[in-house]
């Protein structure tokens, strides 16, 4: 196999030669963006909207907005989100700074909404067709051309995680992540292939013979700008520098057997991660302590200790060398030395100490608990506790799966016979993304680069097994113009012919037709959800927020100052992107996890304010007692409005009380002639999530309807109304309303009046919606000894007043209050409902 790096004096008398391969990776880079933007009638909608197609493409958009807005300064704390503590953001800059470039350079210094969101939809399908040239050229190291021909095509149309986060819309930084850390491990394989090539050791480097260090020194200042890239990317790019480090323990180790310098690895590693120290530290936010999460010390820490770890391993084999010491010690020296420095870290920073041993765990290990609910948290061989490789299969097809493995047991073997140093890297990094998507299945988008240089490497040996290099060589020699490839025909034999046709079959096929069925947009978010988020800007008062503004972060220990207007939108997390982004509006929870509440580990935990508790309240005193608890103004609760679907009441319900720990009673099997079947119970009807989205807030006292979308004809919210009333003989309809419908917390109007004492005294009224629909509002209560009683009602039969929620669903009359054969009308004014105000009758 040609693994050798041609020297960088040679590169212009290589290019002829070179030309048919490069015009090949072009090739496969315009068919890997053709692929990637398949969605685009999805994506550009015919009314002109730019639907981007996740979470984090709209929150995105909006720090680029931001950026773009204040440009070059960027959003680091955002108050827009989380409300009322506010976030700070996580996302790496270069992503964002990327995409506000190109926009500024085709918008001459000026550019519109709609080339913004044009560049912004465009971003990942170009990023993830680049993708193609690095995963080109660690195939073509690691088994030559051919090799890195079948890498760059399998990559090109890889399904799975990879193409989903590259496609046309999803505007998201993970492709920039496949991308750098690709192109990070290309340039790191090329600086210790030349180094060790040209036998480079530190004798070199003191001597300063730059015709030995020149090319080993450019690629490792490359690398370290492709780490750096990355880093910027994403605050978790230290997982590439623990793969670095493993795989130069692993080299170091056996060099030492193999009684070779372990010097080139040094070189590569020091050069390599000192640049990355230089270019992180002007991102670095010191205030933010050690946290991995954010741009932090924890970055150039990492970075240091691992050059110091290269300096260390390099020192010791040395002096193993001057000693003639045994070689297997070696690894129990490396190992003793690791274990110290553990120790010396937990004595003098315990934090630290923590951090550094939990910190592997946040990447491989499986999630528990609410986080387990999320969707790209879970991991890849788990399912409702269950072991399964159906996800690993439909993501990166079974051929292309199991590859993987078989090509890391050769490589395994091979590394016996022989420890280059390309092949023990693919091998640890192989290994390190597999672990790492065992722990989570969103670093597929990682190892979907892994699978296709591991199934390039098994292709590539079977073409060398039929002498694929020799028919290469005569088409060379035979085929100058078109009219000469029937005389190159002949040398064709049957095994090469069969060979191709088994990797097509087995390998590109399978990975092809998997990714034309899934280079579809995402369907969120949906447009009963997009127009309710424009409802909200419309017709809900302003918050007082300049929304592109950028904010100080409040110092530490305090609040963030929001003006008296402001408030909060209750919802489940998913949707906080939609609801700031489209809607203009604050999300008390997100996304990112923030603003959830319920319990961390352990159900004696305090179950801390959020959207969890909310939801899962078994009345409405305690929802609003959430709600009153999230927000630290005794006068302000923690949101306005509450923004509910049909599938977080239906679908998606399960997962929120698992935020809680107290996920029992919510369903109970029933007979239903044909089996047991998990259906919902009193404590699921009993919840505020329930209550609003399924019974519309009937009986509530100060939660009213505002709007609602169009319904969508679903099974699920007919069937657990039919549930409903069979469990407490109830007769609501059994149809399907606003698949969103949109809540108003308010004070209420506190009806009063007298009838007999202890009489029973019922209120009611019809409320009809934006969409038509009526449905009946009631309370009941009985007089006091003597003959008082008392409502609070949330609706007002007088409508909208300025400056407030302009709803469109309200009482179509009076509210009617009847007792014994007594009945009165009253109307309620909006300015009672809002202030809390008397109405007597």
């Amino acid at each position: 196999m040609n693994s050798q790096v041609r020297p960088l004096s040679t590169l212009k008398s290589k290019i002829k030669s070179s030309l048919p391969y490069t015009l090949a990776v072009a090739i496969i880079c315009f068919v890997s963006l053709w692929i990637r933007m398949r969605p685009y009638d999805s994506v550009f909608l015919s009314n002109g909207f730019v639907k981007f197609a996740s979470n984090d493409a709209w929150y995105h958009m909006r720090t680029l907005n931001v950026l773009l807005e204040n440009y070059p300064n960027r959003m680091f704390f955002n108050p827009m989100t989380n409300y009322p503590n506010g976030s700070y953001i996580h996302f790496g800059p270069l992503y964002d700074q990327m995409m506000a470039i190109t926009s500024l350079i085709l918008g001459l210094g000026s550019p519109s909404q709609d080339l913004v969101n044009t560049v912004g939809a465009y971003f990942p399908a170009v990023l993830g067709a680049l993708t193609v040239i690095p995963v080109y050229y660690i195939g073509k190291y690691l088994g030559g051309h051919k090799t890195g021909i079948l890498a760059a095509i399998l990559i090109s149309f890889a399904p799975g995680q990879f193409l989903h986060r590259s496609l046309l819309g999803v505007t998201d930084h993970h492709v920039a992540e496949s991308l750098f850390s690709t192109f990070f491990m290309m340039f790191f394989m090329l600086a210790i292939i030349t180094a060790k090539q040209k036998g480079l050791n530190f004798n070199h480097v003191t001597a300063k013979n730059f015709t030995v260090i020149k090319e080993p020194l450019i690629y490792s200042i490359i690398a370290g700008v492709m780490y750096s890239a990355y880093q910027l990317s994403w605050p978790g790019a230290p997982l590439f520098l623990l793969v670095a480090m493993v795989y130069s323990v692993v080299q170091y180790v056996l060099d030492n057997f193999h009684g070779e310098s372990g010097d080139y690895l040094g070189f590569t590693g020091i050069t390599t991660f000192l640049v990355s120290v230089i270019l992180i530290l002007p991102f670095i936010h010191p205030d933010m302590g050690f946290s991995m999460y954010y741009y932090t010390w924890f970055h150039v820490v990492t970075a240091i200790v691992a050059m110091a770890g290269f300096g260390i391993m390099s020192f010791i084999q040395g002096e193993f060398k001057k000693r003639n010491l045994k070689a297997y010690y070696y690894p129990l020296t490396i190992i003793g030395i690791g274990i110290l420095g553990l120790l010396a870290t937990k004595i003098v920073s315990p934090s630290i100490y923590s951090l550094i041993i939990n910190a592997p765990n946040s990447v491989f290990g499986v999630l528990k608990g609410g986080a387990a609910t999320i969707g790209e948290a879970s991991s890849m061989f788990y399912y409702d506790g269950s072991f399964t490789l159906s996800r690993a299969t439909g993501y990166f097809t079974s051929s292309g799966f199991f590859a993987s493995i078989l090509g890391m047991i050769v490589l395994l073997a091979g590394i016996f016979r022989k420890a280059k140093p390309e092949k023990v890297l693919v091998l640890i990094w192989s290994l390190l993304m597999l672990f790492a998507i065992y722990g989570q299945n969103r670093f597929a988008y990682y190892y979907s680069i892994n699978v296709s240089v591991l199934s390039a490497y098994l292709g590539g040996l079977l073409l060398e097994k039929v002498k694929w290099s020799q028919l290469d060589e005569k088409f060379k020699e035979t085929v100058k113009s078109p009219a000469d490839l029937p005389g190159f025909l002949k040398f064709v034999r049957i095994e090469q012919v069969l060979a191709v046709l088994a990797i097509a079959a087995v390998l590109v096929y399978p990975a092809f037709g998997a990714a034309l069925e899934q280079s579809t947009a995402s369907g969120d978010p949906n447009e009963p959800w997009i127009e309710a988020c424009l409802w909200l800007k419309s017709y809900t008062p302003d918050p007082g927020m300049d929304y592109n503004a950028i904010y100080e972060a409040p110092e530490d220990g305090e609040s963030f100052d929001y003006p008296d207007s402001a408030y909060g939108v209750m919802s489940r997390w998913d949707y906080g992107h939609y609801i700031e982004t489209l809607g203009h509006r604050m999300p008390n929870a997100n996304p990112f996890q923030a603003g959830i509440g319920g319990r961390g580990s352990s159900i004696n935990e305090t179950n801390m304010p959020g959207a969890a508790p909310f939801l899962t309240a078994q009345s409405e005193e305690e929802a609003t007692s959430v709600l009153e608890a999230i927000d630290p103004d005794p006068d302000k609760a923690g949101a306005r409005y509450v923004i509910t679907d049909e599938l977080m009441a239906v679908n998606k319900f399960s997962a929120i009380p698992e935020w809680t720990l107290d996920t029992e009673g919510y369903y109970q099997p029933y007979w239903t002639g044909s089996g047991y079947q998990s259906l919902p119970s009193t404590r699921y009807f009993n919840s505020m999530m329930i209550r609003l989205h399924l019974l519309d807030g009937n009986g509530l006292k100060q939660y009213r309807l505002v709007h609602e979308t169009w319904a969508y004809q679903t099974q699920g919210e007919v069937l657990y109304k039919q549930i409903y009333n069979l469990l407490y003989g109830s007769n609501i309809p059994e149809v399907d309303t606003g698949y969103i419908k949109i809540f108003e917390y308010v004070k209420g109007a506190k009806i009063t009046g007298t009838a007999s004492p202890d009489e029973a005294v019922n209120i009611n009224t019809t409320i009809l919606t934006g969409q038509g629909r009526t449905f009946d509002y009631s309370q009941s209560t009985t007089s006091d000894s003597e003959g008082r009683y008392e409502f609070t009602v949330p609706y007002s039969t007088d409508g909208p007043i300025s400056g407030e929620t302009q709803f469109d669903t309200a009482p179509a009359g009076a509210y009617v209050i009847s007792y014994g054969d007594t009945t009165k009308e009253v109307r309620v004014s909006e300015e009672a409902v809002l202030n809390g105000e008397e109405v007597k009758v």
